[in-house]
């Protein structure tokens, strides 16, 4: 049914080989096709239920990642990044990468006025397709789903998480504003055997305590005692 290059080419650039193709089918058809269609006594559905279904299959898939990928970020952190990697520029972007457009499926109408190029529709038609390949994977009992949307999205958060400056950074750059102000970190705590030492960092902006984090390395103490600081300076 799709239009254009075979719908077999699409399965491998996702890295995914569909049991039923009838999702990817789904996830590739435009309303207008389906509304034209059905007006001839066909009997189409669109895919904006599956991109409905699809905005929350990348949020989980792309929100339970980060969580468990960067630790030393804050929420507020990681929802700047998810926000990033999940936005329709992105999934626009992603979607030209992967010639979305080319295998959609659009009404005669729509064709002429530039449709398959829009950004709004690539990123619809993506969120789609990450369903189709959910509803797929789940009816097998596979979590690959997991897997396409993260290896599609890998460059991009990679990207994100690079761009995000760490707490310590933050903090450096916060007091830096205050020309008279002094930043430390001082090691206020160690305990535990050699081999298992626990740090204990105070950060330190002149003389006053303003946070402090507690690690098996005295770097992840550090970053935790700048979170707190920024925390209390109301900064997420």
């Amino acid at each position: 049914m799709a239009i254009g290059r075979e719908i077999t080419e699409l399965q491998e650039k996702l890295g995914y080989r569909f049991s039923d193709l009838s999702y990817l089918e789904n996830a590739l058809t435009h309303a207008s096709y389906a509304n034209e269609q059905n007006r001839r006594g066909a009997h189409f559905s669109s895919n904006e239920r599956l991109e409905f279904l699809g905005d929350a299959v990348l949020e989980i898939a792309v929100s339970e990642h980060l969580y468990t990928t960067y630790t030393d970020c804050s929420e507020g952190e990681l929802t700047r990044m998810r926000q990033s990697v999940v936005c329709t520029e992105t999934l626009a972007r992603l979607a030209s990468e992967l010639s979305v457009g080319e295998y959609l499926n659009v009404g005669n109408g729509e064709e002429e006025h530039g449709l398959r190029t829009r950004q709004r529709v690539l990123a619809n038609a993506t969120e789609a397709i990450f369903a189709a390949v959910y509803l797929d994977a789940k009816a097998k009992g596979s979590d690959a789903w997991r897997t396409v949307i993260l290896n599609l999205l890998k460059k991009e958060t990679e990207a994100q998480a690079a761009a995000l400056p760490d707490a310590k950074t933050r903090l450096q750059e916060l007091v830096e504003k205050d020309g008279s102000a002094t930043l430390t970190y001082e090691v206020t705590g160690e305990s535990g055997p050699e081999h298992e030492k626990v740090f204990t960092v105070t950060v330190k902006v002149n003389s006053n305590a303003v946070g402090e984090g507690t690690a098996k390395t005295k770097k992840e103490a550090e970053m935790i005692a700048a979170r707190a600081a920024l925390s209390l300076f109301g900064i997420s």
